[in-house]
């Protein structure tokens, strides 16, 4: 199968229109003509994962966050991100991106279905969808019964296979209508409050934004970006076994880069 036609298999569920303007999808190094055998997954485009993918025999690379992200000047081995596209393009690997057209068209829903959400709607609405759906970053919805903060901690940590969270907030306050916005969810806070929610869910929340939300009467849990995000390795992983006849498709161990210690 070719590249191209896995793209336009991808596309066809998670099209480029779907990315917000700041975003860079799509074939991003490699030929659309080349002859596909076997795909890795990432989240990162890293250099440990590219060489894992090359180990693999991988013929395409799909990770989530695109490494060319800023314009580059110069692609040369002293750069980092440009001694990664050489290893690529050394390697013969094709690298495609698959960002916030996904974030929109299937990590809101993802998420929300994850923490078992009910009646939930789009967070930070940024299209209409098929049949004028609103659809965009994040989800909002009803937890399956009020609980407190605390126990939102802990049922969060039990949904997402995590050791730890961040918390801001009375961890006795008592909370029902819960927001997820997977990785950073600075920009999240808002559209929460706007929309409800008791409680935020997301990643990248920095000091102040923590306290300035809880001061505003939303209480927010970090999970960590990648904590909110490594589901997209198991869905995409389904998605694409059940699309690509004769093309392996194998996914990056999960590995939470961070650890509190």
């Amino acid at each position: 199968m070719k590249c191209k036609e896995i793209m336009e298999t991808i596309e066809k569920a998670y099209p480029p229109s779907a990315a917000l303007s700041f975003d860079n999808v799509g074939l991003l190094a490699g030929s659309a003509e080349k002859e596909i055998r076997r795909v890795y997954l990432a989240l990162d485009a890293t250099t440990q994962v590219i060489e894992h993918a090359a180990k693999w025999g991988a013929d395409m690379l799909v990770s989530h966050h695109p490494l060319i992200f800023s314009p580059l000047k110069r692609v040369t081995e002293e750069d980092f991100i440009g001694s990664r596209i050489i290893r690529l393009v050394r390697g013969d690997i094709s690298y495609y991106a698959m960002h916030t057209n996904y974030d929109v068209m299937g990590m809101a829903r993802l998420s929300g279905n994850v923490l078992g959400l009910l009646d939930t709607r789009a967070l930070d609405v940024t299209m209409s969808g098929e049949g004028g759906v609103e659809e965009g970053i994040g989800r909002v919805g009803t937890l399956p019964k009020e609980m407190t903060l605390r126990e939102c901690c802990g049922y969060v940590k039990h949904k997402l296979k995590l050791e730890t969270v961040n918390v801001y907030g009375n961890l006795d306050l008592r909370v029902g209508r819960l927001a997820i916005s997977p990785g950073s969810a600075k920009s999240a806070i808002r559209p929460a409050i706007e929309k409800g929610a008791q409680v935020l869910v997301g990643g990248d929340i920095g000091h102040h934004d923590g306290v300035d939300a809880w001061e505003r009467g939303l209480a927010v849990i970090d999970a960590g970006h990648y904590g909110t995000e490594y589901m997209f390795l198991e869905d995409m992983e389904r998605f694409l076994r059940e699309r690509l006849d004769g093309v392996e498709i194998k996914a990056e161990p999960v590995g939470f880069p961070c650890r509190v210690l």
